[in-house]
């Protein structure tokens, strides 16, 4: 089991992080079978260091319902105390003070100063909704949090940006491609949406920061 993997390789180095996407569905419903839900919220979650659920799992994870701001950051807490020391929940139902066509994510990281005191760091972040279907985007974000945050381990913030930004640059060139490959008028196959990742190597690389985020 992933469990036993990730316990046995932190004993062999304490420094590994694990990031965990609790895929378990979304809008409502579950994707995957029900015995998977205690599954990730007793065994997996627990070991890992980020977690990044959507609105409906962070929801599942913790048997509590978001509708507000002040209630997605309760559960940012409650996830917290499940061990993960941080949380991004991807994507939420919260309105978005930019209209509709916005989605709302959140981001906690708790940490522990040299003096001992407890410091928690929160964040926002209102991102342009895609109108296209794609695979891998959870993959490409969970990959990208988990270097960002490497990269940034005191920063949620700029680690936040940057991980967005990517996903920004590789979806809009990937829409752009795909729409040339599909020619005019015509709408884009599943294949011609394939994630352009090779092509964004440099905007994985250093990205533009084109959507910022809001300290809580």
């Amino acid at each position: 089991m992933v469990v036993d993997i990730v316990q046995e390789l932190k004993r062999q180095n304490p420094n590994l992080v694990y990031v965990c996407d609790p895929v378990l569905g979304d809008h409502g419903s579950m994707y995957v079978p029900e015995n998977l839900h205690p599954v990730y919220k007793e065994k997996v979650v627990p070991v890992a260091d980020i977690i990044t659920p959507n609105q409906f799992e962070a929801e599942l994870l913790t048997g509590k319902k978001i509708s507000i701001e002040k209630e997605a950051l309760e559960v940012m807490d409650l996830l917290h105390d499940m061990g993960p020391d941080t949380v991004v929940i991807t994507s939420s139902d919260l309105p978005s003070s930019f209209g509709e066509n916005y989605l709302i994510a959140l981001g906690s990281h708790k940490k522990i100063n040299a003096d001992g005191t407890k410091v928690t760091q929160r964040i926002r972040m209102d991102i342009p909704k895609v109108d296209a279907v794609f695979v891998g985007t959870g993959d490409l974000f969970a990959a990208m949090l988990l270097a960002w945050t490497h990269f940034h381990p005191n920063d949620l913030k700029m680690a936040c940006e940057k991980t967005v930004s990517v996903m920004y640059h590789v979806l809009k060139r990937t829409i752009s491609c795909a729409k040339d490959m599909a020619g005019a008028g015509k709408k884009p196959s599943a294949a011609q949406l394939e994630l352009r990742m090779v092509q964004s190597k440099k905007d994985i690389e250093n990205p533009e920061i084109v959507i910022q985020a809001t300290v809580l």
